[in-house]
């Protein structure tokens, strides 16, 4: 894994983390009554840690490891 690899790894990250939290505040500045900000939260959660697991995987020596 070279240097490019590593820090293209990391603006990922740093861009995927960015935008959920920003998502994740913008919520809460908004004033999103209780049971829909606990979902939309909880949305905001999920597609951010599915985002972090399929770029991980794209950077595995292999590439996705696909299902048969």
């Amino acid at each position: 894994m070279g240097i490019e690899t590593l820090l293209s790894l990391v603006v990922y990250v740093l861009v995927i983390g960015a935008i959920c939290w920003l998502l994740w505040w913008l919520i809460g500045f908004v004033g999103v009554p209780e049971p829909f900000s606990k979902i939309a939260r909880g949305v905001v959660a999920v597609v951010g840690v599915v985002l972090l697991i399929g770029v991980l995987l794209q950077f595995l020596p292999g590439g996705v490891p696909r299902l048969r």
